[in-house]
């Protein structure tokens, strides 16, 4: 019923809210992005929305997109949670996601407001290990991991960020690989016993399981669209909230493989809301 009536509104012309039909004369609306492929994949799945009902959307790539937010540069900025909050409320300790949520919408500036995050979609860090590794700590959960702290022997990527604690464990330097192709290798020959990746890290190596981490002792890390106060209006608001009934962990991996192998953000972000359509 919903496509039938949106499509008797496109064929009156008439700019209804929810339908996709639009007038050339509405203002497109920024949606900010930096240049990292998982952040301009992650702002056209949110422009993409906004478009289905309606709005002209465009995404735009700078050094600091909750800046350009902050300024009015853009009107749009998707993050994630405990990254935001950690950015306005650096000593804040939450970790489930309930509350890195409460936190962080009440730690954002005056004037930008937080949209529904995404329950079923996350990008936090996460430790793989391999199946032998997880049979001898007798678990599958990190909790696993922090009762063996002694003997943990971690390794990262290069630059990337990743916690030093987990829980009560103070983890020890990681040892540093230029690619994730070199770390998972390093994990398979047995010169590290964990690697740091994320929940929705693509092409993870099947003979590596991620440890999952029920008690959330890494902080939360949910999809979260930010936009400016009173400037939106129902319908875009809508648009941005039901991204999070669509969109999960899984589908996101899958989303990042295709773009790292090549296909641009924006189409990958167009078909997986033409099969997952918003307000079904």
């Amino acid at each position: 019923m919903r496509r039938l009536a949106c499509a008797l509104a496109a064929l009156v012309a008439v700019g209804a809210a929810g339908c996709g039909v639009n007038d050339d004369t509405t203002p497109s609306l920024t949606v900010g992005s930096t240049e990292d492929p998982e952040s301009a994949l992650i702002a056209h799945i949110y422009a993409e929305a906004l478009r289905f009902y309606g709005s002209p959307a465009h995404v735009k790539t700078s050094p600091d997109p909750l800046s350009e937010l902050d300024s009015g540069d853009a009107r749009v900025v998707p993050g994630f949670t405990g990254r935001v909050l950690h950015r306005f409320f650096p000593d804040s300790t939450a970790r489930s996601a309930t509350q890195v949520y409460r936190e962080m919408v009440s730690a954002l500036p005056e004037g930008i407001a937080a949209g529904d995050y995404t329950t079923s979609a996350e990008d936090k860090p996460a430790l793989a290990v391999t199946e032998a590794t997880a049979d001898a700590w007798g678990g599958r959960d990190l909790t696993a991991a922090t009762r063996h702290c002694d003997k943990l022997k971690v390794g990262g990527v290069e630059d990337e960020l990743r916690p030093a604690v987990i829980g009560t464990c103070k983890l020890p330097k990681p040892r540093e690989y230029p690619d994730r192709a070199t770390l998972f290798a390093a994990v398979r020959a047995g010169q590290v016993n964990a690697a740091w990746t994320s929940t929705a890290a693509p092409n993870i190596p099947t003979e590596l399981l991620m440890l999952s981490d029920r008690t959330s002792l890494i902080r939360a890390e949910n999809l979260v669209p930010l936009y400016r106060r009173n400037e939106l209006n129902e319908s875009q608001v809508l648009a941005l909230n039901e991204v999070a009934g669509v969109l999960d962990t899984a589908a996101l991996a899958d989303m990042r493989a295709q773009v790292e192998d090549g296909t641009e953000p924006g189409l990958v972000a167009g078909a997986f809301l033409a099969e997952h359509p918003l307000g079904d």
